[in-house]
């Protein structure tokens, strides 16, 4: 699994770092998400799915 994040399109909502605290942060700047991890460790693609899912801008999806 790859994750892939348009910070383009983040509005900054957090959805993602409240699912997958290990997987996202939100950037001190202007709030959009960062990636801490591209490929989430094990037992975090649950988290991850939900996050993507969560996401109300669909900044976020999954390969």
């Amino acid at each position: 699994m790859k994750i892939k994040a348009d910070t383009s399109v983040c509005i900054g909502a957090g959805m993602c770092v409240l699912t997958a605290p290990d997987v996202f942060d939100q950037s001190d700047e202007d709030g959009t998400v960062v990636l801490l991890q591209e490929s989430p460790p094990e037992g975090q693609e649950e988290a991850v799915r939900r996050a993507v899912t969560l996401c109300p801008s669909g900044a976020l999806s999954v390969e």
